[in-house]
């Protein structure tokens, strides 16, 4: 799975560049993602889902074991996600554990 890395402001911004994280992404998702984070100084994960336009349980499981993989050290962030996106995180009451942001910018700065 192909995501753009950048570091801003002390955070690590992650652009999602799949339109869906369904069962068919969620472990290359996963991969990608624990790749990022992989040498522990990650303490600030912004991913920016503008580009997202559909994510199951598979896609939020796959967020779960990253945030997991940072074992209480790091956050993980979603920035930009459209309304349908959003509904699957209140619906699960993931936007509980993932703060959500209107923007990249807005996450970075939180």
């Amino acid at each position: 799975m192909k995501l753009d890395v950048q570091q801003r402001e002390g955070a690590t911004v992650v652009d999602v560049q799949a339109p869906r994280l369904d069962a068919a992404q969620a472990a290359a998702f996963r991969n990608a993602l624990l790749d990022v984070v992989k040498d522990g100084t990650v303490s600030k994960l912004v991913l920016d889902f503008g580009k997202v336009k559909m994510i199951d349980s598979s896609g939020l499981g796959a967020l779960v074991s990253v945030l997991k993989s940072l074992n209480g050290k790091g956050a993980i962030l979603v920035a930009g996600a459209n309304p349908s996106v959003l509904g699957v995180f209140k619906l699960t009451r993931l936007d509980r554990v993932f703060p959500i942001h209107e923007s990249v910018d807005a996450a970075v700065t939180a």
